[in-house]
């Protein structure tokens, strides 16, 4: 006998009797079982770190792309299919340079979030499609201050002051809850970011695999050197 789920799950525009879109659920299950990822809001910006959980000491780090530059007050990090993620990023990085090209202003944080969430609602409504298997966090300073969004496989968003995505979120999130704190510098923000990986990777995390990127109102987005991100992370955590 097919179990009872079976008829509602092979296309995206039907919904079982009591109201779920089951491959939506499947494109969530492809986040959790990504690699971790934190967002964290400081004073003047957004810190965004990720795990990259190097399966082999033979895989050039550099190789992995997790964090995204979006626009020059705007980067994002992934979690789940990465392929996916770039789709969404290429689209993002067009939204941003047509705003930018028509209006003769950068685009808003927000207005950005909802046109790839507007987009990736699509992937849920239409035959012959399926949604996008990754969840973003994407992070950016503009008229109104430091923003971090959190955006799912069905089209929805949430705007946080720190946020995880991926395996280890639920020992992030639990993390933050519980340590989070309004007006942290910078140097604090990371290190809390760091610590919450720490705790959803259950410990098990490598220096090598960490990638740091900042958005902050004084400068434009940019990814820390491996140098530099080692050493924050030998200062949160020390030789764990």
């Amino acid at each position: 006998m097919q179990p009872a789920n079976m008829a509602y799950d092979r296309a995206i525009t039907v919904f079982s009797p009591d109201g779920r879109l089951f491959q939506v659920e499947y494109a969530r299950e492809a986040v959790k079982r990504g690699t971790t990822t934190v967002g964290v809001k400081y004073k003047t910006g957004v810190v965004l770190i990720v795990d990259k959980s190097l399966t082999s000491r033979l895989v050039e780090p550099g190789s992995i792309e997790k964090i995204f530059e979006v626009d020059d007050h705007i980067g994002c990090a992934t979690s789940g299919l990465v392929a996916d993620a770039r789709a969404l990023i290429d689209r993002a990085r067009l939204d941003a340079q047509i705003n930018e090209i028509t209006y003769n202003e950068k685009i808003h944080v927000k207005t950005l979030v909802k046109r790839i969430c507007d987009f990736k609602q699509t992937y849920t409504q239409y035959g012959g499609v399926r949604p996008f298997g990754t969840a973003l966090l994407i992070a950016g300073v503009d008229d109104s201050g430091p923003r971090l969004f959190s955006t799912d496989p069905s089209g929805a968003l949430m705007e946080y002051k720190a946020s995880s995505e991926g395996s280890g979120r639920n020992g992030a999130m639990s993390y933050f809850e519980s340590n989070y704190r309004e007006g942290m510098t910078r140097d604090e923000a990371i290190e809390m970011g760091i610590k919450a990986i720490h705790k959803g990777t259950e410990g098990k995390l490598n220096p090598d695999g960490i990638e740091i990127g900042i958005v902050d109102k004084d400068e434009k987005f940019n990814v820390l050197s491996p140098e530099k991100t080692k050493q924050y992370v030998t200062k949160a955590i020390g030789g764990n």
